[in-house]
């Protein structure tokens, strides 16, 4: 098993910034593709970004590509995403999430094995 605990959420103004991070812990062993997933109020969980153990294939959504940016440290076993120029539409919850079998980098909901239980962003105009 891998357990997830996201940080660095908060409250910010329209065009802040905010970095998220999230350590597992555990079987880190199988920690492979780590992404971010966000749940807008309302709405589904969607994909914002994902990186493969070696940082060399990375994803993202359209909608936060030039704004968001996904790194990882295998040493501390963390993600982390710098956000900037944050839209009132990024409002969400935002979920760390571990694909821990084959490696294979996606963008769908399924293919992630482990979920921590999410960090409040909210956008103010």
């Amino acid at each position: 098993q891998v357990q997830l605990v996201e940080s660095g959420g908060g409250l910010v103004q329209t065009g802040g910034s905010l970095r998220l991070s999230c350590v597992a812990s555990g079987r880190t062993s199988n920690v492979y593709v780590m992404g971010w997933f966000r749940e807008p109020p309302g709405k589904e969980r969607e994909f914002v970004a994902a990186i493969t153990w070696s940082s060399a294939t990375i994803f993202y959504a359209d909608s936060v590509k030039g704004r968001f940016t996904i790194s990882r440290d295998n040493a501390k076993s963390t993600v982390y995403l710098q956000m900037n120029s944050l839209k009132r539409e990024d409002t969400a919850v935002y979920y760390c999430a571990v694909e821990g079998q084959t490696g294979v980098i996606g963008t769908t909901l399924d293919e992630y094995d482990y979920w921590g239980q999410g960090t409040q962003v909210t956008v103010s105009s």
